[in-house]
C-alpha cells in the first residue's frame, strides 16, 4: 500500500512536470529574427519555425500563419491551426521573378519546377533549366495551370497576388497543394525586400546561407550609404514619367525614393507623405523640376529618341537638355525580362551603388554601372 502511494505521488508529480513542460513548449515565444522586413516574422523553435506573413498585398487585412516543420517534429496543440510544411523541401513553385534571385543565392535554382511566364525570367542560369525543360510553363499569375500543378506536386507554391484576389490558390489548396504567400515586392524599406531570403533558407533548411548571404548584401549597402555622406553636393533628382496623360512618380517615403536619399540625393518630392505613386499633371511636374539636375529612371524609354518621340516637350527638361537621364530598361535578359525588375529588390546594395555611381562619380571611381545606363 506504501508503495502504492508513493508510486501515486511520483506520477502526479512527473505528470505534473510534463504538462508544465508542454505548456512552456507551446507557449514559448522566442523573437523575430527578421529586423527590417515588416510584413515577415520567423520564430525559430527547436525542431519548427513559426513563419507569419502580414502584408502579401497592399489591401491584405488578415495574417498568414505557416509551420515549417522538420519530418520528427511535435507541433503543439495550440499551433495546430496553421498550415504545416515539411522542410526542407524538395521542389518549389513561385510566381514572382523576384523570387528567382533568392533561389540562386542559396544555390537551389535546380528545385523549381513551374514558373507562369517564363519568358519575363532574365536569369541564364534559371533560363538554361527552362530552356533544357526542368522548368515548366504553368500558365499567367491570373490563370495558373491547375493540371499541370496538381500533376507535378510541388512541395509548395509561392504564392503572389496584388488585390487579394486568390481564387485559384484556393482551389489549389484545397486539392493538397501547400500555399505560402510572399510579400517581398510591398516592403519599403529596401533592406526589407532583400531579407525576404531567409524566408527561402528557412524553407530548404538552409538558415545559416541565407543569413550570411543578407549580412553580406546588409553590410555593402550600409557602407555605401557611409560612402554617399561623404560627398560635397546633393544634386535635384526628377523621376518617373506621363502614361495616359498624367507623370507617375515614386512618392517620399518609397522604396525608390529612400535610394535617392541614401544616395545623397535631392529627390525633389522627398517630403511628400506615402509609399505608392504620385499622379502629377506635366504642368506640375515642369514647373517643380525643369531646372533638376538627373532625372532617373524615366518609365520604359531607352533613348532619346523615345523619349522626345512619346511627348516633345520632355526637351524643356535641364536633364534631358544636359543628357543627365539615366535608365534601368535597357539593360535585358534575352527573352526581353527587364534585369532591374528581377534582381533589384534582392541586391539594393547594387542599385545603391549604381546610384551613387550617377550622383556622385568621384566616390566610386572604379565602379561600373550595374543595373542603369545613360540615355543615348
Amino acid at each position: 500500500m506504501k508503495k502504492l502511494i508513493l508510486f501515486s505521488i511520483f506520477s502526479f508529480f512527473y505528470i505534473s512536470c510534463q504538462q508544465k513542460e508542454k505548456k512552456s513548449k507551446e507557449i514559448q515565444s522566442p523573437e523575430n529574427y527578421i529586423r527590417y522586413a515588416t510584413g515577415l516574422s520567423i520564430q525559430k523553435q527547436d525542431d519548427f519555425s513559426i513563419v507569419t506573413v502580414s502584408n502579401p498585398w497592399p489591401t491584405s487585412d488578415k495574417k498568414y500563419t505557416y509551420i515549417l516543420h522538420q519530418p520528427s517534429a511535435k507541433i503543439p496543440d495550440s499551433l495546430q491551426k496553421y498550415a504545416a510544411i515539411q522542410v526542407p523541401i524538395k521542389s518549389i513553385v513561385v510566381t514572382s521573378t523576384t523570387h528567382i534571385p533568392a533561389l540562386e543565392l542559396l544555390g537551389v535554382e535546380n528545385k523549381l519546377v513551374g514558373f507562369p511566364n517564363t519568358d519575363y525570367i532574365s536569369s541564364e542560369k534559371t533560363r538554361t533549366l527552362i530552356e533544357t525543360g526542368k522548368i515548366r510553363e504553368i500558365g499567367t499569375n491570373q490563370s495558373l495551370n491547375t493540371e499541370v500543378l496538381l500533376d507535378m506536386q510541388p512541395d509548395v507554391i509561392i504564392g503572389f497576388g496584388v488585390d487579394g484576389e486568390k481564387k485559384t490558390y484556393d482551389n489549389l489548396q484545397q486539392n493538397g497543394l501547400k500555399i505560402l504567400y510572399n510579400g517581398d515586392w510591398t516592403e519599403q524599406h529596401p533592406l526589407g525586400r532583400a531579407e525576404w531570403i531567409q524566408l527561402f533558407g528557412v524553407l530548404f533548411g538552409l538558415e545559416e546561407k541565407a543569413n550570411q548571404v543578407f549580412k553580406t548584401i546588409e553590410n555593402d549597402y550600409l557602407a555605401a550609404i557611409t560612402l554617399a555622406k561623404k560627398a560635397t553636393s546633393k544634386p535635384t533628382i526628377l523621376s518617373g514619367a506621363i502614361y495616359q496623360d498624367q507623370w507617375y512618380l515614386p512618392q517620399g517615403k518609397s522604396w525608390a525614393a529612400q535610394f535617392l536619399d541614401n544616395a545623397g540625393g535631392n529627390y525633389l518630392w522627398a517630403a511628400t507623405e506615402g509609399t505608392g505613386s504620385l499622379s502629377l499633371s506635366f504642368e506640375t511636374v515642369l514647373e517643380k523640376a525643369q531646372n533638376a539636375d538627373f532625372w532617373i529612371g524615366p518609365g520604359q524609354f531607352t533613348s532619346f529618341e523615345e523619349l522626345e518621340k512619346a511627348n516633345p516637350n520632355y526637351k524643356h527638361f535641364k536633364a534631358v537638355q544636359n543628357k543627365n537621364v539615366y535608365s534601368f530598361s535597357s539593360k535585358k535578359g534575352r527573352t526581353g525580362g527587364v534585369i532591374y525588375y528581377e534582381l533589384a529588390s534582392n541586391r539594393p546594395d547594387l542599385v545603391l551603388k549604381d546610384l551613387i555611381k550617377i550622383l556622385h562619380p568621384e566616390l566610386v571611381p572604379d565602379y561600373e554601372l550595374y543595373f542603369f545606363e545613360k540615355l543615348k
